[in-house]
């Protein structure tokens, strides 16, 4: 059996959490009731179990943003008890006139490896995150990235298609950052406009050396686990950005609205059957290795 990385989870107390625990919020992957709980490590390594993941990289879930170093310090306390996950991206507020400070209590916590602050804006509201769409524009925001190759950090970058050439400049000004692009460019206009503008753009992004993406949350638009549609993301990704330059992520425990883990793997073990086994290797574990710094 291929050993995967998950590059791409979440863990989380349900009190931490004001879309969790405080009243409905319309989110981007629609109804959430049978989430909004806790989901602690141990169901997560339930979940996964028998599928051949060694290691897991904790993504940042929007914590009250006052308390992002508490986040990283409870995901730190919780892989001291149980061995997992093995790196954490934490979240920073790249608006402030100057990140390091916030980067240096970050610091303090040994399995960050990277940091997120979600760009991604929409149109339709219900897909806006950012208050701008122009923050991979913004000085300050560029200035605040570059400092993270100071730290040996990484940037995971989510974006959609319209702000991919923004995005592609922002990682151009900060050269020795390593940027992890989300969720295969976050496709969401499934027409054929919307799919030329998505390979577009992830060509723009492609064409930067320090970016590679992962092949995630590809449920998300479309509130399923579709072994068709994830063929389709993956194999266009791939010839893209190349496969040593793509990565897993389960994106757990959204997907698991739709789907059980052991069936997620499995339709992207589908997905990539027709490549070779150094390319497989590639997207599901030493990209993540290396970007991620997991160590041997």
């Amino acid at each position: 059996m291929t050993e995967i990385v998950d590059a791409h989870h979440h863990i989380w107390r349900q009190a931490d959490l004001a879309w969790l625990s405080g009243p409905m919020q319309p989110r981007i992957f629609g109804p959430y009731e049978p989430i909004r709980r806790d989901y602690p490590i141990r169901e997560y390594l339930d979940d996964l179990a028998g599928t051949g993941v060694i290691r897991s990289v904790y993504v940042q879930t929007n914590w009250p943003t006052d308390r992002f170093e508490d986040e990283a310090a409870w995901v730190q306390q919780t892989a001291a008890k149980h061995g997992w996950p093995h790196a954490i991206v934490a979240y920073a507020d790249f608006s402030a006139s100057d990140v390091r400070p916030q980067l240096d209590r970050l610091a303090r916590y040994p399995l960050v490896r990277g940091v997120r602050m979600q760009l991604h804006w929409h149109e339709n509201p219900l897909y806006r995150f950012a208050a701008r769409p122009d923050l991979c524009a913004d000085p300050v925001i560029r200035r605040n990235v570059a400092r993270l190759a100071d730290y040996g950090w990484s940037f995971d970058l989510q974006v959609f298609a319209p702000q991919m050439a923004d995005a592609a400049n922002l990682a151009e000004a900060c050269p020795d950052v390593t940027f992890i692009l989300q969720h295969a460019g976050m496709w969401e206009d499934l027409s054929p406009e919307g799919r030329t503008a998505w390979r577009v753009g992830m060509a723009r992004l492609a064409s930067c050396p320090n970016i590679v993406t992962k092949i995630s949350g590809l449920g998300t638009f479309i509130h399923r686990n579709d072994p068709a549609h994830i063929a389709d993301v993956l194999t266009d990704t791939v010839m893209i950005f190349g496969a040593e330059r793509c990565l897993f992520g389960s994106n757990f425990p959204i997907e698991k609205l739709w789907t059980s883990y052991g069936e997620l793997v499995e339709a992207y073990r589908a997905a990539a059957a027709r490549l070779g086994p150094e390319q497989r290797d590639a997207i599901f574990r030493t990209t993540a290795m290396r970007v991620y710094r997991l160590g041997p």
